[in-house]
């Protein structure tokens, strides 16, 4: 089958590996170059990188934008038959929508309705949900809404966090790719309609959606940590006895529940790292990262800075 790829992020890779193994991959659609790193330098997405080894010779492009008429034009060229997109970051004008003569597919990391939009994976964990999955679906103009073809799920682990949820799911996502795949090439896939009024929304993760609130109960925080586990990371301020707040970076975190104080107070210091009270019971830090200065334990953190501590438990 004629396949064309749109995807820049590392969690497309599988799937671009295993279309370039099983069909005839035609094009890769993929996002600009972009400066990274403390020097600024130009730096190609994961999915460029990935097909520079894996098939040199298959068309790549890098629009700002996939609404450009050049963009509709080279899509239109290669006559895909199929268009699979995964974690590629724009969405397509209606024009490469009907570019295909069979489909236009996205991968998405989440069990459709729930989590649809830029970050269902943090959002499947930050919600406590028990399951998530790939859902192969056909591309429509909204926001994730299209008809679902299939599903495949997977259980969360107890102490899941967002890469290891994602490293899971990336190679999940070519099993379901297949097999889509093998249902269009027979005629047979499905379309079923999703219940749009159980669609959640999740939006992109910045500063202000990383930030902890001690406010919230440990339960809360110590999802939201595995969340954004290991980037963004979560954000947290930590008392200081010199009176100036300290901004930390929270790895990892255990609830502690029978510990009561004010939110956000320091209620221990001790080998097992730095107690902080929530709204309900307490976390336990593990690892943190101070800004400018690479992970540590908390307890090693606490050795060096004279933190407020208000032992209340």
């Amino acid at each position: 089958m004629r396949v064309l790829f749109a995807g820049t992020g590392n969690i497309g890779i599988p799937s671009l590996r295993s279309l370039a193994r099983h069909h005839t991959l035609v094009g890769v659609l993929t996002q600009p170059d972009r400066p990274a790193g403390r020097r600024r330098e130009l730096r190609a997405p994961a999915i460029k990188g990935e097909l520079m080894q894996l098939a040199p010779s298959v068309a790549l492009l890098q629009p700002e934008s996939p609404r450009l008429p050049e963009v509709i034009e080279w899509v239109h060229s290669l006559a895909p038959e199929v268009m699979v997109t995964m974690a590629y970051g724009r969405i397509l004008p209606r024009e490469l929508l009907k570019a295909p003569s069979l489909a236009c597919l996205n991968i998405h990391a989440s069990l459709l309705p729930r989590h649809r939009g830029a970050s269902p994976i943090q959002a499947v964990i930050a919600s406590g949900d028990k399951e998530s999955g790939i859902t192969i679906m056909y591309m429509a103009e909204g926001l994730d809404t299209g008809d679902i073809l299939l599903e495949k799920r997977l259980l969360l682990r107890r102490r899941e966090t967002a890469t290891s949820l994602s490293d899971r799911l990336a190679e999940l996502a070519p099993v379901a790719l297949e097999e889509s795949l093998e249902l269009l090439a027979a005629r047979n896939a499905p379309r079923i309609i999703q219940d749009h009024g159980s669609a959640t929304i999740t939006g992109k993760i910045g500063r202000e959606e990383s930030l902890l609130d001690w406010q919230l109960p440990a339960l809360v925080l110590e999802r939201k940590i595995r969340s954004l586990q290991s980037r963004p990371a979560a954000v947290a301020d930590l008392p200081s006895a010199l009176g100036v707040a300290m901004t930390v970076k929270i790895h990892s975190a255990i609830v502690a529940r029978r510990v009561s104080g004010t939110p956000g107070t320091i209620l221990r210091v001790d080998s097992r790292g730095i107690l902080v009270a929530c709204g309900e019971g307490g976390l336990l830090l593990g690892m943190i990262q101070p800004e400018g200065s690479g992970k540590m334990h908390s307890s090693a953190f606490a050795r060096g800075h004279a933190l407020m501590v208000m032992s209340r438990h």
